[in-house]
């Protein structure tokens, strides 16, 4: 059998690249094809993306967010048109928190939302349960028919949830990657993907990061080193118009 040699401007992906569309990305371009892709918008929810959700009163910097929402709906309306199924993920749990694990999780003693209202009581049965302002969707991205939502308990989209039995059942092997947090529930999403044996690309101008930006700068090492790869939003849209 005759050895391939990928070099940085061959096209990855996992079907070949015969009438395959190309995104440019870092480390190598991916091929890839309307009907096997899917854009996954992660957690792009009220509580990470507006004023006074739980981001923002756990005292998070969420001034890059606006940008990031403009961003993303500029790429689900392109992926729409090209008839690239989109996916948005969404985070939180039952209004009483039984989800969320209890002190045996150690998402009971990671999660910022839930240490955040055990700090302030107040705020308890506010940040991120499910029908409540905190838990809805920003209202510039909101899902369309034909648009598929799935609900996750933890970081991972993967995790406990729909995700991936919905995209094999639809022949999907290729994701593209938007939203929030890059460090928290985008990388750890992309990350079970590699694992699962998704090609996985985030786009790095329509994520926006937990924390200062060398955490982003980390996710976006992380990524293209190790997990998948990194192209941008002008890269996609030129993309998915061909």
């Amino acid at each position: 059998m005759k050895n391939t040699t990928i070099t940085s401007t061959t096209p990855v992906g996992a079907f070949g690249t015969a009438g395959a569309l190309v995104l440019p990305a870092r480390p190598e371009p991916v091929a890839f094809r309307a009907t096997d892709t899917a854009l996954v918008v992660v957690d792009m929810q009220n509580a990470y993306a507006s004023i006074g959700g739980y981001v923002d009163q756990a005292g998070f910097d969420i001034s890059g967010a606006q940008g990031v929402i403009e961003n993303i709906a500029a790429c689900v309306a392109a992926a729409r048109a090209a008839g690239i199924p989109v996916v948005f993920l969404q985070n939180g749990w039952d209004p009483a928190y039984q989800k969320a694990g209890g002190p045996g999780s150690p998402n009971w003693y990671k999660s910022n939302a839930l240490k955040t209202m055990r700090q302030r009581p107040a705020l308890q049965g506010r940040f991120l349960a499910e029908g409540g302002w905190d838990y809805a969707l920003v209202d510039a991205l909101q899902p369309q028919a034909g648009d598929l939502v799935v609900p996750k308990t933890r970081y991972s989209g993967f995790f406990n949830s729909t995700l991936d039995s919905t995209l094999r059942a639809r022949g999907i092997r290729h994701l593209v990657f938007t939203g929030i947090a890059t460090n928290v529930c985008v990388e750890a999403t992309l990350r079970d993907a590699f694992h699962l044996e998704y090609f996985g690309v985030m786009l790095e101008d329509a994520t926006h990061q937990l924390g200062d930006t060398t955490i982003q700068q980390a996710s976006v090492y992380n990524i293209e080193t190790f997990f998948g790869w990194v192209s941008t939003v002008p890269e996609f849209l030129r993309a998915v118009a061909t």
